[in-house]
C-alpha cells in the first residue's frame, strides 16, 4: 500500500508562484513514475507533469515553460514549481505515483489563482 502526502497549494494572485510537494511512503518500487494531475470544476482531470525514476519528464500540453517538476529520490518526493500562475490554473492538484501499471492518487490540494 502507498500513501501520498501533498503539501503546498492555497491562493495566489495572477502572475504569482507556488510550489507543490508530494512525499510517497509505503510499498514503493524502484521503478516508478510520480507527478501531478489537475482537475478544474466541470473539467476532466489532466496531466500537469510526471517524472520517472530515470528522470524522464512529460508535461501537459498547456504547460509553456512556467511549470517545473523535480524529484528527490532519497525521500520519494516530487516537487512542482509553478510560476506565472493564471486564473485558468485554478484547480485541485492531485499527486500520483504509477507503478506496476497502477495509479495511486493523493487526496488533492486546492490551487486558486485570482485575477
Amino acid at each position: 500500500q502507498v500513501q501520498l502526502v501533498e503539501s503546498g497549494g492555497g491562493s495566489v494572485e495572477a502572475g504569482g508562484s507556488m510550489r507543490l510537494s508530494c512525499q510517497a511512503s509505503g510499498d514503493i518500487y524502484s521503478i516508478h513514475v510520480m507527478g501531478w494531475y489537475r482537475q478544474a470544476p466541470q473539467k476532466q482531470r489532466e496531466l500537469v507533469a510526471v517524472i520517472s525514476t530515470a528522470e524522464n519528464i512529460n508535461y501537459g500540453g498547456f504547460v509553456q515553460g512556467c511549470f517545473t517538476i523535480s524529484r528527490a529520490d532519497a525521500k520519494y518526493t516530487v516537487n512542482l514549481q509553478m510560476n506565472n500562475l493564471q486564473p485558468d490554473d485554478t484547480a485541485v492538484y492531485y499527486c500520483t505515483i504509477i507503478q506496476q501499471r497502477k495509479n495511486c492518487w493523493g487526496p488533492g490540494t486546492q490551487v486558486t489563482v485570482s485575477s
